[in-house]
């Protein structure tokens, strides 16, 4: 099968000018924190805007601009859980690698974890800015550029739906959303952006040659999305499972 078992080496050598656009950007001023008031849509606003320095478009409801903080890649969700399950698998065992190698417990290298919505049936997983402009090539370079996938990317001049600001409590969410919200048309945050580190947060982007950095590769990321998808594509064209035939008696 074309591409599925491609090995991903450690990214494509790119120009300077491939990579630019991945570095942080300096968020906006953020505004006063106290007395925020209004409708919930405004509240949710002035979280995106004030809190995470994220640029959003006038208009009901709230939508999030990209390519400017973040671009987005869209995928179907099964496609999208099954890429987060095996990073994290990937990155469990490249940890206790480590930890058996030099004695330490580990914990030093941080999980790939960049902020995920679910929206629909959809995923949208956040990655640097001009990654959607790199995704045609990317997928070219990784051999999957001659077969459909349920793959895109949202990048500058678009716009995606926000997801409400997450509900101040215990760190972490549900590993799933509430099927009235996420499956049911509105987004809503799986991995919620981290507010106070929007700037140095690792966004999966293009790797620099002699740059060590945490974010995730983000050849890596679409090579397994790209399976993930094809995988998907596959099982739903496929003949249906048979079915036991009750018998009458």
């Amino acid at each position: 099968m074309v591409g599925a078992s491609h090995p991903v080496p450690p990214g494509p050598v790119l120009p300077p000018s491939s990579v630019a656009a991945a570095s942080p950007v300096v968020p906006s001023p953020r505004r006063p924190t106290e007395n925020v008031g209004g409708s919930a849509s405004e509240r949710v606003r002035w979280w995106y805007e004030s809190v995470l320095g994220w640029p959003t478009a006038p208009g009901e409801p709230v939508r999030l601009r990209t390519g400017v903080r973040f671009d987005v890649l869209d995928v179907p969700v099964g496609a999208g859980y099954a890429t987060l399950e095996r990073l994290g698998r990937a990155e469990r065992a490249g940890r206790a690698e480590r930890a058996g190698s030099d004695g330490s417990d580990g914990a030093g290298s941080p999980a790939p974890g960049f902020p995920v919505a679910v929206q629909g049936g959809r995923m949208l997983l956040l990655v640097a800015a001009g990654a959607a402009e790199e995704l045609p090539g990317l997928l070219e370079w990784l051999e999957w550029g001659s077969l459909p996938l349920d793959l895109t990317a949202v990048g500058a001049g678009g716009l995606v739906d926000a997801p409400p600001a997450p509900e101040p409590g215990p760190a972490g969410l549900p590993p799933r959303p509430p099927e009235r919200d996420g499956l049911r048309g509105a987004a809503v945050w799986l991995r919620p952006p981290e507010p106070g580190c929007e700037v140095g947060s690792p966004l999966p982007a293009l790797s620099v040659p002699g740059r060590a950095g945490t974010a995730l590769d983000l050849a890596r990321l679409v090579h397994t999305l790209a399976t993930q998808c094809h995988r998907v594509r596959l099982a739903a064209s496929g003949p249906p499972r048979a079915r036991p035939v009750a018998r009458v008696g």
